[in-house]
């Protein structure tokens, strides 16, 4: 299976419909992939908390639109990493698209964890409520946003509900890179899976981001890993040797904790 992890740089001075053209422009450029991702808030920025509320736009807005027919323009499966969704009957969510290679949308995940400590994204968008998974040929995606990188409880759910290969888009800032690779590899090991980090390159709202998009695979081996400008990472990998390391190393069949409810005393 080949994957792209197109790591956008978002920086001041281009307006959300250019990116959105440039953008649309990579993905094209990945035809022969099987799967392409994009960063997490690549239309506005993930630090850019002001432009949240004004760049906002429906599921099915623009950037819907851009991607699917990208998407089917290059006959791949896309992860469109995630845009500030307006619902109309509530809050703003950080929410990620998955498109078919046909350029249907079949998952969109509103992120679980806000990232803030009671600022930013934790105060202006509402919560996700829902683990997604999508079966793609091959392999079954878990759907991950950024920070949610953080909590593990997260990632087993979706290894419980047979996710194979984990895909984590975000804007992850460069004082904190270090967390980044290990987070990324830690997930990996413990969930005997694949995981696909792609994050951003360039500045933020001042803030400047990572890069580093990384791909780790089930015994925590990193295939590939970006720098820190804009680049396009592409990795062969097999899927079979998730199955391969559950049987060879079957940790996950020796869990305890979290299989039944806990007792109060």
């Amino acid at each position: 299976m080949r994957a792209s992890l197109i790591q956008i740089a978002v920086d001041e001075g281009e307006s959300v419909e250019s990116r959105r053209r440039r953008v649309s422009s990579l993905v094209r450029e990945q035809a022969g992939a099987d799967l392409v991702v994009l960063p997490e808030l690549w239309t506005t920025g993930a630090f850019a908390y002001e432009e949240f509320g004004t760049e906002a736009e429906p599921l099915e807005g623009p950037t819907y639109e851009a991607m699917a027919k990208a998407a089917s323009d290059a006959g791949v499966w896309l992860h469109a990493g995630s845009i500030p969704e307006r619902d109309p009957e509530g809050p703003l969510y950080n929410t990620s698209l998955v498109f078919s290679p046909s350029g249907d949308l079949v998952a969109a995940y509103r992120k679980i964890h806000r990232f803030g400590f009671d600022k930013g994204e934790a105060v202006l968008m509402g919560a996700g409520r829902e683990l997604v998974t999508v079966r793609l040929p091959g392999t079954t995606v878990g759907v991950a946003t950024c920070y949610d990188l953080r909590f593990p409880e997260l990632f087993r759910g979706l290894v419980d509900a047979g996710a194979e290969t984990l895909v984590v888009p975000a804007g992850w800032p460069e004082r904190r890179r270090a967390h980044w690779t290990l987070l990324a590899q830690a997930r990996a090991v413990e969930n005997q899976a694949f995981v696909l980090a792609c994050g951003t390159a360039g500045t933020h709202a001042g803030v400047p981001q990572a890069g580093h998009s990384i791909v780790v695979d089930p015994w925590g081996e990193v295939l590939a890993e970006a720098g820190a400008v804009e680049e396009v990472l592409t990795v062969d990998f097999d899927p079979a040797k998730v199955a391969t390391t559950r049987e060879q190393f079957p940790a996950l069949k020796d869990r305890v904790l979290g299989l039944e409810p806990p007792h109060t005393f």
